[in-house]
């Protein structure tokens, strides 16, 4: 994931956290200064992200030695996002099991990030939709209607309605289901005939994991 676009938004992170330096390391750590830490995991999570947190601390410091602290909140910020992403896909992935149904986004993500965001998807176990607007056609209610359509997009259907129309279609084009569903009526529109079901709040509403970078006292051994 170590893409030129990644590379940006980490040169963007840094100069918006780092700007005018970090004060306070320099204020207390003389050159040379060594200590040892670890991001510590405040709950049971998917982790994703850990090269791109690891990629900003090399970009502060290669020998992750005296700014450490410099590069924690930048690092910290990708990894506690995309682990925040992976687990919340996660959750919806788990109640889909036995359905043989596939759980993907949508291209609500945050600019600038959707790449990432997307990876993050994949690491919860969901699948990708369509990056951007160029790599398929999706015929919705507000574009023309078009004949021979493979797949058929049920958009903000109600559950008993995607049954009907999912019988009503009976195999002969994929089915797809977006728009209301949250994570409590998942399962619910996970019924025979329905093939995907794409969810926009798996990147947009995900909660950041609780991570922290711990930095142990003096004298305490690590």
């Amino acid at each position: 994931m170590l893409t030129p676009r990644t590379e940006l938004l980490i040169d963007l992170a840094l100069e918006e956290d780092l700007g005018l330096g970090d004060l306070t390391s320099r204020a207390l750590f003389p050159p040379g200064h060594r200590r040892r830490g670890w991001i510590e995991a405040r709950q049971d999570l998917v982790v994703c992200g850990v090269e791109i947190a690891a990629r900003v601390f090399a970009r502060v410091d290669p020998a992750l030695r005296v700014r450490l602290l410099a590069a924690e909140r930048s690092a910290l910020n990708f990894l506690q996002r995309l682990s925040g992403i992976a687990t919340h896909v996660r959750t919806h992935v788990d109640l889909l099991q036995g359905t043989g149904v596939r759980l993907a986004d949508t291209r609500k993500t945050t600019p600038g990030w959707r790449a990432l965001e997307k990876h993050a998807v994949r690491c919860g176990g969901g699948a990708n939709h369509r990056s951007s607007l160029g790599e398929h056609v999706l015929i919705k209610d507000n574009h023309l209607a078009a004949a021979g359509a493979e797949v058929i997009l049920l958009d903000n259907f109600p559950p008993e309605g995607v049954r009907a129309a999912a019988a009503l279609i009976a195999g002969r084009a994929r089915v797809e289901v977006s728009g209301g569903v949250r994570r409590e009526t998942l399962r619910a529109y996970a019924v025979p005939g329905v093939d995907v079901i794409s969810v926009g709040a798996l990147a947009y509403s995900a909660p950041a994991a609780d991570l922290s970078l711990t930095v142990p006292a003096r004298g305490r051994a690590v």
